[in-house]
């Protein structure tokens, strides 16, 4: 199998030009095979708002668990162990603080619409709590701008909910906002997911419990 080096994405397209296809990257006429290049947290720091990594070559086995720090605004993304992706994110604003602590992915369904902001589209959602914070595909301006969930770039959201499953462990880290919410709470006001899992179709769904 061929590998590719490390790719670097830049958003430079509005949200509604986000629902098109990652582009596909030709395979090098060189017969000699391409060892991908590792990924370091520190790399992180070089990325401007909306860019990301992604090279999953770099581990191709193994669970993937995900570290959204939201001190940084940066998501990183393991696989056995392995860094294989790096992204800006956008988390939640004052008065709508993503919370802190460890999730595990509950839902996760390719068109959701949120029930709560006038059925806002949320492409590429994973579903982290029952209240409504969730992974997807959003606005990532460089600051905290969300009502609560993680935005990620529309191609790595995409590229992200290919390799992830049902129960994979999300950790959201950073310094607690003063009204930060309990993970383990039952209600989390005004998030960008709605509050009715079991009613959307062709979904895929984890037990009904909060994380």
């Amino acid at each position: 199998m061929r590998l590719f080096p490390t790719l670097i994405f830049a958003a430079a397209a509005p949200m509604l030009a986000c629902l098109s296809p990652i582009a596909a990257y030709a395979q090098s006429p060189s017969s000699a095979v391409v060892a991908p290049a590792p990924l370091s947290e520190d790399q992180a720091d070089t990325l401007k708002a909306g860019d990301f990594l992604w090279q999953p070559d770099v581990a191709t086995a193994g669970a993937v668990n995900i570290v959204v720090d939201l001190d940084r605004q940066v998501a990183f993304v393991y696989r056995g162990g392995a860094l294989i992706g790096i992204s800006t994110v956008s988390t939640g604003r004052d008065g709508h603080e993503t919370p802190v602590g460890s999730f595990t992915i509950l839902q996760k369904q390719v068109e959701h619409k949120s029930n709560l902001y006038h059925e806002a589209a949320m492409p590429f959602m994973e579903r982290l709590t029952w209240d409504g914070v969730a992974l997807h595909a959003g606005g990532v301006p460089g600051y905290r701008e969300s009502h609560g969930c993680v935005h990620l770039p529309i191609a790595f959201a995409k590229a992200l909910y290919g390799v992830t499953d049902i129960g994979a462990t999300v950790e959201l880290r950073g310094a607690p906002p003063v009204d930060a919410v309990d993970p383990a709470a039952t209600t989390i006001a005004a998030n960008d997911a709605d509050e009715t899992p079991a009613a959307q179709p062709g979904v895929q769904l984890a037990s009904a419990h909060t994380p």
